[in-house]
């Protein structure tokens, strides 16, 4: 239902940002991007969020165009960028101001709830930790109840232990209304955690270079041989992905260490 075609991005100073990228991704699907620095990833997820244009290419969902940002397409961005002047509950309902305030409080609530911050509704962003506002800016993507849901790097700034409890989450509103998923991240047992599939970039200029299926059921045992197995497997497409697209030395460690 997201179909992203021969999708290019030049900036004017002539970087070539992005080059033919060629994706489809099924209703209610999981997919995690991930690769070296400057592949172009959040650039990716900009362009289909309708945030910038494309030099060349387009994207679809459910056949429509998207050229502009569009409510079909929720955004999840690394810092929750809340409104300090709006309480919980005002920040989540931001966007439903078209809904009957009935229907509006309704499923503020009830995201609200999903969260883990029921409680919460009238205290104020400053008064949060750094996990419960991406609470906060999670419950508020899917409060609008969108078809396709974008996070760029959600997590990346949170301990492991708040991390894990918002994967289980994020997951589990997913189950709800099972929108199409795509998320930017550098940690791989996020990726092998949450998606389907994981689809590896390569860099300068941006562009897809290799997919790996998870295939594990839900939830997934992060100890469990099938998963140490999967992240093994993502791993190796990472390395690959490194490597120069003509016949050379293997990377270095410093060479690795760059896709952070």
């Amino acid at each position: 239902m997201l179909i992203v075609d021969d999708l290019s991005k030049t900036y004017a100073d002539g970087t070539e940002a992005l080059s033919g990228i060629g994706l489809s991704v099924r209703q209610g699907e999981i997919v995690a991007l991930i690769g070296g620095s400057g592949c172009g990833k959040t650039t990716l997820l900009r362009l289909i969020a309708g945030l910038d244009q494309a030099s060349r290419g387009s994207v679809q969902v459910d056949g429509e165009a998207i050229r502009a940002p569009h409510p079909s397409v929720g955004v999840v961005f690394q810092e929750p960028r809340l409104l300090p002047w709006l309480d919980v509950a005002g920040n989540v309902g931001f966007g439903l101001a078209a809904l009957p305030r009935a229907e509006r409080r309704s499923r503020v609530a009830h995201a609200l709830e999903r969260v883990g911050l029921a409680e919460y509704g009238h205290r104020w962003p400053r008064e949060l930790s750094g996990g419960q506002q991406q609470r906060v800016a999670i419950a508020r993507a899917f409060v609008a109840q969108p078809r396709v849901l974008l996070l760029d790097e959600p997590f990346s700034a949170l301990d492991a232990f708040t991390r894990k409890g918002l994967h289980e989450q994020l997951l589990d509103l997913w189950t709800e209304s099972k929108p199409t998923i795509l998320i930017v991240t550098h940690d791989v047992g996020e990726a092998v955690t949450l998606a389907d599939r994981v689809v590896v970039m390569r860099p300068r200029p941006g562009r897809l270079d290799e997919t790996v299926a998870i295939g594990l059921s839900r939830p997934r045992d992060p100890v469990a041989p099938t998963y140490e197995e999967a992240v093994r497997r993502v791993l190796a497409a990472l390395d690959r992905s490194l490597r120069p697209a003509q016949t050379g030395p293997r990377p270095t460690p410093e060479t690795r260490a760059s896709w952070w």
